[in-house]
């Protein structure tokens, strides 16, 4: 027992009579403890950041995080998520899509649900390449996208996907000069420019 405010130490009926050195324990504080707490906190919301930022530039995305629906709601998504990607050339001159230069490895999504035409590692000049064809507002819809990572088509031919279903990866093969997606748009047989097209029913 304390006496005359003398330090104490209060210890389990089990212990020892062991003789007690000054310099083999120390004491910590409740305030010294959540600052402690809140440190380790702050180091694993940086970790975190920093994990967000390496994703967002390129960096590995683990399939957990491939594996989701796009954003939106309607028939109509975009294949590769808003802000993610920019359109460095349209339909026009002999190209019949719209590239959108993404980093290789970005998720790319069924623009519209129907049923897996062509799922292949090597289809023409587009490389790794997928041929969805899907029925929206009554009318036929074709679309296709090129380029794909190999080895990441998640989907077959003669599979039914959803609307904003996981399909592959951004990449680069086939006739193609840097990472992006090839994406091109049929309606009832006829080629129609594809951003303008997502834009007008993707929802």
């Amino acid at each position: 027992m304390a006496a005359d405010d003398a330090q104490s130490l209060v210890v389990a009926s089990e212990a020892t009579t062991a003789p007690l050195d000054r310099g083999t324990y120390s004491a910590t504080t409740p305030d010294e403890i959540a600052k402690k707490k809140a440190e380790e906190a702050a180091k694993q919301r940086a970790a975190a950041a920093a994990a967000a930022r390496t994703a967002g530039a390129g960096g590995r995305l683990s399939d957990a995080d491939l594996r989701l629906v796009a954003a939106g709601s309607g028939e109509v998504r975009y294949p590769l998520a808003q802000g993610s990607y920019y359109v460095s050339r349209t339909v026009g001159s002999g190209h019949n899509g719209a590239d959108m230069v993404a980093p290789a490895g970005s998720p790319i999504f069924a623009a519209a649900g129907g049923v897996v035409r062509v799922s292949s590692e090597s289809y023409f000049g587009y490389g790794v390449a997928i041929v969805i064809d899907s029925v929206v507002g009554g009318q036929r819809v074709s679309t296709l996208y090129g380029h794909m990572t190999n080895g990441t088509r998640a989907v077959s031919a003669g599979q039914t996907v959803q609307p904003g279903q996981f399909i592959g990866k951004v990449g680069n093969t086939g006739r193609s000069y840097g990472a992006h997606l090839h994406f091109e748009v049929h309606v009832n047989g006829s080629l129609v420019e594809p951003i303008s097209w997502l834009r007008a029913n993707a929802g």
